[in-house]
């Protein structure tokens, strides 16, 4: 039960972050990437400063040292995402960063000699094919920006391999912060560095912050490490892959985008992948149900 409760959490992670993808781009119609992601973080670290500022003097080095290493990632995903984008298009460096859904089982094999569940890299593999299926834009040539974006996949990947194995150690409400206060102040300085400031927003730029802070940045990854507890790394990333879907939907909602049959395609293989193991358990029990009859 506690492995559904925490797949239902990650699932509701990908649905936030798929909202996210429409404050993003309102957002970035009226700010630069860097201020966006520096943005974020600033909402985000300020609200759980303030909230649980009285946990922030109990936290253990040990703690501190977790929290700075999946907060180094998340940074680092973030950084090269929008180095990306600028670089390359943005189904592109979508599909390229959806890749840490096939990296992360190999963390696990190369870092900690874990045998590779194949029937779960095979989903993740389904996954991904679902993504590209979903978003990917096959014109054009490689260029730097796809090489930036799946650098970010690689990011992407050790902050879920991180945060599943930090999370059964840690209070996930100590990991996010640290995480948070990590990530804005690593965007704090990149902004600094080029010449950027977050004043003299529209509104409307704001409130797309404001949104992403809250909702796709504090609460998300507050939800994804605790429900990492509860379920693998790579059964988390197949999950969470469903953010292009939900992204998709959501464009079709807002922005009347045309539902087409490469999204009806791409959405039929990532929910595959989902469903994969929970069929497969279905199946056995049957099986071994009508062998006891």
């Amino acid at each position: 039960m506690k492995r559904y409760k925490g797949e239902a959490g990650l699932l509701l992670v990908a649905m936030i972050w798929g909202s996210g993808f429409i404050a993003g781009a309102i957002g970035l119609d009226y700010l630069t990437p860097y201020q966006a992601m520096a943005g974020r973080f600033f909402v985000s670290s300020l609200l759980l400063d303030m909230v649980f500022f009285r946990r922030l003097k109990g936290i253990r080095i040990e703690t501190l040292r977790k929290g700075i290493i999946i907060g180094v990632f998340l940074f680092c995903a973030f950084l090269l995402q929008t180095l990306g984008l600028e670089l390359t298009t943005p189904s592109r460096n979508a599909f390229l960063t959806a890749v840490n859904v096939v990296i992360v089982p190999f963390l696990g094999f190369i870092l900690l000699k874990k045998r590779l569940n194949w029937k779960e890299t095979t989903g993740a593999i389904l996954a991904l094919i679902g993504v590209g299926v979903l978003s990917l834009d096959l014109s054009g040539s490689i260029n730097p920006g796809d090489f930036l974006s799946f650098l970010c996949s690689i990011a992407f990947a050790f902050h879920i391999f991180f945060t599943g194995m930090y999370s059964q150690e840690e209070s996930a409400i100590d990991l996010t912060v640290i995480q948070m206060n990590v990530s804005f102040l690593l965007s704090a300085i990149v902004l600094a560095m080029r010449g950027g400031t977050m004043l003299g927003a529209e509104p409307a730029g704001y409130a797309a912050i404001v949104y992403l802070g809250v909702f796709s940045t504090t609460i998300a990854f507050f939800l994804q490490t605790y429900s990492q507890k509860f379920t693998n790394e790579t059964r988390a990333a197949v999950i969470m892959s469903t953010e292009a879907l939900f992204a998709t939907v959501f464009s079709v909602i807002v922005f009347r985008e045309v539902i087409s049959t490469r999204m009806i395609i791409g959405a039929l293989l990532i929910f595959s992948a989902i469903l994969m193991p929970i069929m497969k358990k279905a199946v056995r029990a049957g099986t071994k149900v009508a062998e006891g009859s």
